[in-house]
C-alpha cells in the first residue's frame, strides 16, 4: 500500500468567495515596526513587500496594522483609519501585489498588550494586566472596555477592512491570535466579564463573531476575509484546543475565507517557538477537522519537506490547505521560487543561546528585524549578524520612533478630503 502522495505546494488555492491564490506558500505576518513618521508605510515597506511579491509566493499577509491610532502593538506600526491618506497604501498595495499574487492586511487592537513607554490607555476585557513576572511593568494596567467601546472597535475594524479594499488589498485578515484584544476576550484568562461578552465560549467568542460580520457587510464578495486564531494559548485554564474547534464551527457560517491556526501569547509565546511537525500548532488538527474554510498553518518551518508534509493528511490529521512561513522569508525572499526550481533550501535562523531566555528572544527578533530593515533599504540579508548588536540598535530604534510616536498621536488629525 502506497502512502498518499501530498499535493503540490505549488497548486492553486480556490477559495470560498472564488479567489484563487496561485499557491499554498504564504509569507505570514511579521511585526516589521517600519512605518514612516506619520504611521504610513513608505518606501522601505514597499520595497520589503516588492521583494517577497517578485519572490513568488503566493498570498503575502502583511505585519500588525493598527485600527486605533491610540492602539499600536509597537512604535513604527502602521495605522489606517479614517484620517489616514489612501495614497500610501494604494502604492504599498500595487508593491506587494506586484507579480499578480494576493496581498492582505492583517488588522488588529492590541487590547492589553501595549507597552507603557508609548504612553497611552490601554484597554482589555477585564482590568487584568499582563504577567511578564519582572517585566510586568513595561505593560500598563488596562482598563475594562465599556459596551459602547466595544461597539466602537468592531466599527473601527470594519472601517480599516473597506479602507484596505479601496487602497487595492485583496484581503484582510482579522487577528485573533497571539494574546491580542480579541484573544483576550477569547480567554477565561483575560475575560473575566458578567456581561453578555464574558463567561461562556460563545460570549467570549462574540467580539470575533461581530468583527467579521461587520468586515464582511462593508466589503465585497470577492474580497477575502481571513482570521488567524489561536489552536491554543497554552496556559493552563486559557483558550484550550477544544475552544478553537468550536469557533472555528461558528466561523463556517459568516463567509470566512480562510483561517490561520497558530497559538500563544506574550506571557505564552509559543509562537515563537521551535519548528513542530506541521508548523507551530500542536493541536491544528483538530482545527482544521472542524473547519469548512481552508486552514493554515503557521510557526518555524523552514524546509521544503516539512511544508510539504504539512498538507499532507496524517495520523486522522487532515491534510491543511496553506502553510504560512514567516521569519524565513526575512532571510530568503526568494523561498518559494527556490523551491519551486526544486532547490534543496533549508533556511538557517541563527540560534541565541544566552542564559537569559527573555533577552535571548529578544535578539532573535532583532536579527530577523535587522534583516526586514536590510530587505527594505534594498540589500541583501545578513544572516551571520551580531544577535548583541542587533538587539542594541533595536532598542535605540525602538526609543527613537517611540518618541517620535508620542509626537504624532499627540498633534490633531483631520480625515482626508473625500476619506
Amino acid at each position: 500500500m502506497h502512502a498518499p502522495t501530498p499535493p503540490s505546494l505549488f497548486a492553486p488555492l480556490t477559495l470560498p468567495n472564488n479567489a484563487v491564490i496561485s499557491n499554498r506558500i504564504a509569507k505570514a505576518a511579521m511585526e516589521e515596526n517600519m512605518a514612516d513618521n506619520s504611521q504610513l508605510p513608505g518606501e522601505n515597506l514597499r520595497r520589503l513587500y516588492a521583494s517577497w511579491a517578485n519572490g513568488g509566493v503566493g498570498l503575502i499577509i502583511s505585519g500588525n496594522v493598527m485600527i486605533d491610532p491610540t492602539a499600536l502593538t509597537g512604535p513604527g506600526g502602521v495605522v489606517l483609519d479614517e484620517r489616514q491618506p489612501i495614497a500610501p497604501f494604494r502604492a504599498w498595495a500595487r508593491s506587494a501585489m506586484r507579480d499578480g499574487g494576493q496581498a492582505w492586511l492583517q488588522i488588529n487592537h492590541p487590547g492589553r498588550q501595549v507597552f507603557a513607554a508609548m504612553g497611552q490607555v490601554a484597554v482589555a476585557p477585564s482590568a487584568i494586566g499582563v504577567d511578564l513576572g519582572a517585566y510586568s511593568h513595561l505593560f500598563p494596567l488596562p482598563r475594562a472596555l465599556e459596551e459602547a467601546d466595544i461597539a466602537a472597535i468592531v466599527a473601527r475594524f470594519a472601517t480599516t477592512a473597506r479602507m484596505a479594499e479601496s487602497s487595492g488589498f485583496s484581503g484582510v485578515q482579522i487577528h485573533a491570535a497571539h494574546g491580542y484584544l480579541i484573544s483576550q476576550f477569547l480567554s477565561p484568562l483575560t475575560n473575566r466579564r458578567t456581561d453578555a461578552w464574558g463567561g461562556e465560549l460563545h460570549n467570549r467568542a462574540r467580539l470575533l463573531l461581530d468583527v467579521v460580520r461587520s468586515v464582511r457587510a462593508v466589503v465585497s464578495p470577492g474580497f477575502c476575509v481571513s482570521v488567524k486564531l489561536n489552536s491554543a494559548d497554552f496556559q493552563k485554564g486559557g483558550f484550550e484546543a477544544s475552544d478553537a474547534v468550536q469557533v472555528v464551527c461558528w466561523l463556517n457560517e459568516p463567509a470566512v475565507d480562510l483561517v490561520e491556526l497558530s497559538g500563544g501569547s506574550y506571557e505564552s509565546p509559543a509562537m515563537q517557538g521551535a519548528p513542530q511537525a506541521f508548523g507551530g500548532s500542536p493541536q491544528a488538527g483538530s482545527g482544521s477537522t472542524a473547519a469548512r474554510m481552508p486552514v493554515m498553518v503557521t510557526g518555524g518551518i523552514r524546509r521544503r519537506a516539512v511544508a510539504e508534509a504539512a498538507l499532507l493528511p496524517s495520523e486522522g490529521r487532515p491534510g491543511v490547505a496553506m502553510v504560512g512561513i514567516a521569519s524565513a522569508f526575512a532571510f530568503e525572499p526568494d523561498l518559494s521560487d527556490r523551491w519551486k526550481r526544486d532547490q534543496a533550501l533549508d533556511i538557517g535562523i541563527p540560534g541565541v543561546a544566552w542564559r537569559n531566555k527573555a533577552y535571548a528572544s529578544l535578539a532573535k527578533m532583532a536579527v530577523v528585524k535587522l534583516q526586514l530593515r536590510r530587505l527594505g533599504k534594498g540589500q541583501q540579508p545578513k544572516p551571520d549578524a551580531s544577535p548583541l548588536l542587533a538587539l542594541i540598535r533595536q532598542q535605540i530604534i525602538t526609543k527613537r520612533r517611540t518618541r517620535l510616536y508620542r509626537a504624532w498621536v499627540s498633534q490633531p488629525r483631520v480625515a482626508p478630503a473625500g476619506a
